[in-house]
């Protein structure tokens, strides 16, 4: 596995606590969309992986389904534990994804990660997902990230300033999605031909924040944990100076995620997978 990967994706554990509290939840309407195209049935069997502390497993263990949840970092699956603790059907195993084994003969009807597919070892994650489905079965994936609408709160630009002076400015060509724009990995699911079918849709949903809100969000972002404290101090400091001018003290950030579901082919290519070029986020 890539090495800076590897780094990285445990930094979330540090901040388990600031995870459960200051990530958003999805839409419901993102779930909704996930089990009519999985066309999954009550009772269904859910791999969830890197579920952290249950943002995505909540709501679909409300819908009746039976999940196991591998994730990586003990405080995080701790804390996943404690919030689905009313679930008899949800299982929240400790282990990465990449070694940890399911039981004898046991398939899925679902493998699906939310906001954690790109930290799965590229060169593992479409094979052992497509091994672990029954024939028939889905993949799903999507990710949470920041899209800026026409006419969005300026803030995000304006501090961009701080983060340059910190050295931890965009790097060159960045882009600055709207709602309904975020790029789609469909290509990339689609690559080794273990996959295909995949269906693409794109949500957005605002969240307001006060400055101490958002800085807990900032301190659940694996680049904000890994900054030297210098750099987070100053950069604290200036969102909540800045913050406290406007009347109100808030920000508006705009959320968007794109659901990737795929269906799983019935012959196996083998010899034929391409790993896709590893993502790092």
């Amino acid at each position: 596995m890539d090495g800076d990967r590897e780094r990285l994706r445990a930094t979330f554990d540090l901040a388990a606590q600031l995870y459960d509290l200051a990530r958003p939840s999805y839409p419901p309407e993102l779930f909704d969309e996930l089990v009519r195209l999985a066309e999954l049935q009550p009772g269904a069997r859910l791999l969830e992986i890197g579920c952290g502390t249950g943002k995505a497993t909540i709501p679909l263990a409300r819908r009746g389904f039976e999940i196991t949840a591998v994730e990586l970092g003990n405080e995080l699956g701790e804390r996943a534990r404690r919030n689905l603790a009313g679930f008899a059907d949800v299982e929240i195993v400790q282990s990465a994804f990449e070694s940890w084994r399911a039981p004898a003969g046991a398939t899925y009807d679902l493998v699906f990660a939310a906001t954690s597919w790109h930290w799965v070892d590229p060169a593992v994650r479409y094979r052992k997902a497509w091994e672990l489905l029954r024939p028939g079965g889905h993949l799903a994936v999507w990710s949470a990230s920041h899209v800026f609408p026409a006419g969005g709160d300026p803030f995000f630009g304006e501090i961009q300033d701080v983060y340059d002076a910190i050295g931890e400015g965009l790097p060159p060509g960045s882009t600055f999605p709207r709602p309904g724009e975020v790029p789609d990995w469909r290509d990339e699911i689609e690559a080794g031909g273990l996959f295909g079918d995949t269906k693409i849709r794109q949500f957005d949903w605002p969240v307001s924040y006060d400055a101490e809100g958002y800085i807990n969000l900032l301190q659940t972002f694996s680049g904000h944990i890994a900054m030297e404290q210098w750099k987070r101090d100053k950069l604290y400091g200036e969102i909540r100076r800045r913050l406290a001018l406007r009347p109100d003290g808030r920000l508006l950030r705009h959320w968007g995620a794109v659901l990737h579901v795929a269906k799983r082919r019935d012959s196996d290519p083998l010899g034929a997978w391409v790993i896709p070029p590893p993502q790092i986020s």
